[in-house]
């Protein structure tokens, strides 16, 4: 059934903080995804590719969210990290479609959470 979806409670959050993300795979899928020129697939099939990227997006934002918490409010990135989770916010709530472009900004969007929790977890930059 399109657009159905099963609510889970954990309000503690201890299921993003004891899941390791699987990296590797996902970031295939992204370039994969951006890559297409002319993809030629059923609705079904962009649907799918999109749900499982928007369920991806979530898990990086919860690491990129906790990331950010933990920072000192002094420290820049976890302020840009916020901006970053409140456009990720506006753009999970769009809808999803069966199209190429749909699944192509779900991809990006996963690309832009990895570029900031790359930078959550970097050393701080050094202050003069």
């Amino acid at each position: 059934m399109s657009g159905a979806y099963a609510v889970l409670h954990d309000p503690q959050g201890l299921l993003d903080a004891e899941l390791p993300l699987d990296r590797a795979p996902h970031e295939a899928l992204v370039t994969a995804v951006l890559a297409w020129k002319d993809p030629d697939l059923a609705p079904s099939d962009y649907e799918q590719i999109a749900l499982q990227l928007t369920g991806h997006a979530r898990a990086v934002a919860a690491d990129v969210r906790r990331l950010a918490a933990a920072l000192p409010k002094s420290d820049g990135r976890g302020a840009l990290a916020e901006v970053v989770l409140r456009e990720t916010e506006g753009r999970l709530a769009a809808p999803l479609k069966g199209t190429a472009p749909c699944v192509q900004h779900r991809a990006r969007l996963v690309r832009s959470l990895y570029t900031r929790l790359d930078r959550l977890t970097e050393p701080a930059p050094a202050t003069t």
